[in-house]
Parts: C-alpha cells; structure tokens; sequence
C-alpha cells in the first residue's frame, strides 16, 4: 500500500473506498500509510442495503443482481468515486463465510472486489472464493487482491 500511496501523492490523485465485507480494513490500511491523508478522500462501511443506496449504488442493482454480485461492486467503486470526486474507488461486497440473514441469495464464501478509475470509466475486478475460517485472514487475503489490482490500474496510467 506504502507503493500505491507514493505514486497516488505523486500524481496528487485521490483514492476511496465503499466497503462491506471487510469493514474498513481497507481504509485501515490506507491510513496505516503515512501521508495517505494527502490522497485518501472517504472510506465508507456500508454493511446495510440501505447506505449504500444513500451513498448512490443504484437499489434495483441490487434487487436485479443481489447485493453480492459484481454488479453491486462496480456500482460501490463507482459511485464511492462520484461521491467524494476521486479519481479512484474501490467496492467490495461479499461473505466471509457466513450466512446473512438480510440478504440470503449468494454463496457464503464470495467475495466481490472492484477498482474503478473515474477519469477512464474503466474497472479492475475480482471474485475471491474464501477458504479460510477467520475473518482476519479473510480480510488479508482480500487486502493483497486489491492491491494488485491498484497497481496494475496505476501501471496502465503511466
């Protein structure tokens, strides 16, 4: 993350993050990163339906596809990036092998993840199948995928 950081500030480019799955581990570890504040707009856990259509995912996206689906993590990067005008934002929706009582459609163990560039209207996406029993690796596991895909996307703009 210390590397996406570096180059986010270099090219004074901002970052935010729409968060289900994994509850502000994303943002934690952004902010764990010294001078993140220079690049880092919001970070939003919207474990609820509801708030994330307050924060602009469209509901009959999620009524359409089930709030665990690629649709809705497109829709997360994408409007997290309209809400706080960043250049980049990063969705995740998923389970980490539980059931939802909220919303029982999807496997209990997908994870979606989804990098979006506001200035290119491009995504970067992955589905993560979780295999492991703890949150905290869960959420590990998922960290790593997301940074891969930031700097591919960060890659591609040079």
């Amino acid at each position: 993350m210390e590397e996406i950081i570096k180059i986010l500030t270099l090219r004074k480019e901002s970052i935010s993050t729409m968060e289900s799955a994994t509850g502000g581990y994303i943002a934690n570890a952004i902010t764990n990163v010294e001078g993140a504040s220079e690049v880092f707009s919001f970070g939003a856990v919207t474990y609820s339906n509801f708030y994330k259509i307050k924060l602009g995912v469209d509901k009959n996206l999620i009524e359409k596809y089930s709030v665990y689906s690629m649709e809705v993590a497109h829709d997360m990067s994408r409007a997290i990036t309209e809400y706080t005008n960043s250049r980049y934002g990063i969705g995740v929706t998923g389970k980490l092998n539980r059931v939802d009582r909220f919303n029982l459609s999807g496997k209990d163990n997908i994870v979606y993840i989804s990098v979006f560039d506001q200035r290119k209207n491009n995504y970067l996406d992955c589905v993560l199948e979780m295999e492991d029993t703890t949150r905290e690796r869960n959420k590990k596991k998922i960290l790593i995928e997301i940074v891969i895909l930031l700097k591919k996307m960060l890659s591609e703009e040079r």
